[in-house]
C-alpha cells in the first residue's frame, strides 16, 4: 500500500494493514490514530517509538501468532504469509540444522514457557541456531526483554515492507 493510501484510508482499513505486523490493539491504534505521515521514515520511526515498551500482556498476545522457528506456518493470512517469507534462510532440507532447532525450541519453551522468538529476516539457519543456544542461557528477566526488542523488530519490518512512498 503506498503510503498515501495509508494516510487517507478509513481507520478500520488502517489497523487491518497494521494488524499483520504485530497484533498488539495499543500500537496498531496508536499508529493508525497518528496518520497522516509526512514520509515512510516517520512512519517508521513513530511505529517503532509506539513500539517501545510493549507490555508483558501485549507480548503474552503477540506471541500467540508466532510460530516456532524452523516451522513453517500454512495458514493463508498475511502474518502466516510474512513469516514464510522472513524464515526463508532456515531450509527445513537441512535436516541437521532442522533437527538442532527442534530440540533448541522444545529446551527454550521448558525454560521460558513460550516459542523462541528470534527477527528471522535476513538472517542464516546457523546464526539463528547460534543465537537460540546463546539465549538459552539467559534469566527469564533477560529474556523478557530480548523478546520484546525481537517484536518491535519484526513490527518494523513487516511494516516497512508494506508501505511504499
Amino acid at each position: 500500500m503506498k503510503l498515501a493510501e495509508f494516510n487517507s484510508a478509513d481507520a478500520t482499513l488502517a489497523a487491518e494493514t497494521l494488524r499483520p505486523c504485530i497484533d498488539v490493539t495499543r500500537w496498531v491504534d496508536t499508529v493508525a490514530g497518528a496518520r497522516p505521515f509526512a514520509s515512510k521514515d516517520a512512519l517508521l520511526a513513530f511505529a517503532s517509538q509506539a513500539a517501545s515498551p510493549f507490555t508483558p500482556a501485549e507480548v503474552e498476545s503477540a506471541m500467540a501468532h508466532h510460530p516456532r522457528i524452523g516451522e513453517r506456518p500454512t495458514a493463508g493470512t498475511a502474518e502466516a504469509s510474512m513469516s514464510r517469507s522472513e524464515q526463508a534462510g532456515v531450509d527445513p532440507a537441512d535436516t541437521a540444522v532442522a533437527h538442532a532447532l527442534a530440540q533448541g525450541n522444545r529446551e527454550y519453551e521448558e525454560k521460558f514457557g513460550r516459542v523462541f522468538l528470534i527477527r528471522a529476516a535476513g538472517r542464516t539457519a546457523p546464526e539463528i541456531l547460534r543465537t537460540l543456544n546463546e539465549r538459552l542461557a539467559n534469566s527469564p528477566a533477560e529474556e523478557d526483554t530480548i523478546v520484546a526488542q525481537q517484536l518491535r523488530e519484526i513490527a518494523v519490518l513487516r511494516l516497512e515492507g508494506l508501505i511504499t512512498e
